[in-house]
């Protein structure tokens, strides 16, 4: 099943929040956060539609620039989404990983190929590639973030993953410090939470 068009990309839209910290070194953790809720009760959705995700997986460096993304497929990125998220906040929490998002991460990693394969040109010699048909662009997008997303949950910076202290926001980061907020917006507007709850004494803390 193809996953690509042919159709031009179109404009590409900037974010409501810069990345959240550790989410420039980690494209899972973008990946996780690119749905997010917005103060008033609006949400937005970085990959709402098959040109938004497309889009998304170009600027991470996921799908070429001249590939257009069908619904289908842009339907399985936003899945994957959730089961990173899932399992991200089972890290978050100290709770047991959701065997489904487990399942699902993992089927991820292994549908695309992943070795490198020997090849002999002319122009080149002997030299390794990955195969990466067009078909497959999609494929070895998931793939490279589930396997993104296994690093960040079990390496070093695993213990740094906390949620964004500043409802309602829903996104995640990598904690530097003391810091608990994914942006500057978000940290202004839970000291300005505190400092109402001071002067009205609705201080819960």
């Amino acid at each position: 099943m193809r996953c690509m068009t042919d159709s031009a990309p179109a404009e590409i839209l900037e974010p409501a929040a810069p990345p959240a910290p550790g989410a420039e070194q980690y494209p899972a953790l973008d990946l996780a956060n690119s749905a997010m809720a917005l103060p008033g009760g609006h949400t937005l959705d970085l990959l709402a539609t098959p040109a938004d995700a497309g889009h998304w997986l170009t600027g991470h460096g996921l799908a070429p620039a001249d590939a257009g993304l069908r619904e289908v497929c842009a339907a399985q990125l936003r899945s994957l989404r959730e089961q990173i998220r899932a399992l991200i906040a089972s890290r978050v929490d100290g709770h047991p990983a959701p065997a489904s998002a487990l399942a699902a991460v993992n089927e991820a990693m292994t549908k695309a190929p992943a070795a490198a394969l020997l090849h002999w040109d002319a122009t080149r010699g002997l030299h390794r590639a990955s195969a990466h048909p067009t078909t497959q662009i999609l494929e070895h997008a998931l793939a490279a973030l589930a396997a993104d997303a296994a690093e960040l949950l079990t390496g070093a910076d695993a213990e740094r993953l906390t949620a964004c202290g500043s409802p309602p926001c829903t996104r995640y980061l990598l904690r530097h410090g003391r810091r608990q907020w994914c942006s500057v917006r978000c940290g202004d507007r839970a000291r300005a939470a505190r400092a109402y709850a001071r002067r009205t004494g609705r201080d819960d803390a």
